[in-house]
């Protein structure tokens, strides 16, 4: 079942990419598979998944030394500064960072590994309270400040649009996290690059791919619901 429903999502994105006049080759399609066990990925991963995005720091850690070592693993939920070490050389992306304490404790743990961490910013275009991100007024502030940080690499920004029921509800959304990536793409500032926008979920990816997604996080269209009861938390 899991590869048949990849097998969809991947037609989708090419539907949504020939829509937009894009390369569906553009789009790279993570699958979140938090609180998934190891065998529900290998099936992706034997369909040719090679992204797949984690919510929980422990998860990360466990799966990692279970599975093959050419997965890129992508840290997609809240990160606890104090979680940061024990990820810092497993992922390949971070796409979670809302504050310049969390940059900074990247850079430190990066700068011991000796390696460059790619990072997304998280924007909380719809100002949502219940969720994390910076109001997008933040975030040019934040892009000067981590500039100068030798170990982390900005590579665009991220945002986790409002659970609707019609995904056209949420294209403004991704529009203005669209917009506010070409103006910081304008800026020209040293070591930042705006060539990431992850948006756009199972509810609503198309929608995200049309606006101009590089990155979609795909979950329940890949593996069906989730059972919470079985999480590990981080």
């Amino acid at each position: 079942m899991i590869a048949e429903n990849l097998a969809e999502v991947q037609n989708n994105i090419e539907e949504a990419c020939r829509s937009a006049g894009r390369d569906s080759s553009e789009v790279t399609l993570v699958a979140v598979s938090k609180t998934k066990p190891p065998a529900d990925l290998m099936e992706a991963y034997e369909a040719g998944v090679r992204d797949f995005g984690e919510n929980f720091v422990q998860e990360i850690v466990d799966k990692y030394d279970r599975l093959p070592k050419d997965i890129k693993w992508h840290m997609i939920g809240h990160l606890q500064r104090n979680k940061v070490k024990y990820i810092i050389d497993k992922v390949s992306m971070i796409h979670s960072v809302v504050s310049l304490r969390l940059a900074e404790t990247i850079e430190q743990e990066a700068a011991k590994k000796n390696l460059v961490m790619p990072v997304l910013l998280e924007v909380n275009v719809a100002e949502e309270d219940t969720k994390f991100g910076l109001k997008v007024e933040e975030v040019l502030p934040l892009v000067r400040e981590i500039s100068a940080f030798p170990h982390v690499k900005v590579e665009g920004l991220m945002t986790i649009a409002p659970f609707v029921d019609d995904p056209e509800q949420n294209r403004d959304i991704f529009r203005k996290l669209r917009k506010l990536s070409v103006d910081i793409s304008r800026e020209n500032i040293n070591n930042i690059t705006m060539n990431v926008l992850s948006m756009g979920m199972t509810g609503d990816y198309q929608v995200a791919v049309q606006e101009g997604a590089s990155m979609v996080r795909v979950g329940t269209g890949i593996f069906g619901e989730r059972k919470y009861k079985d999480r590990l938390e981080s």
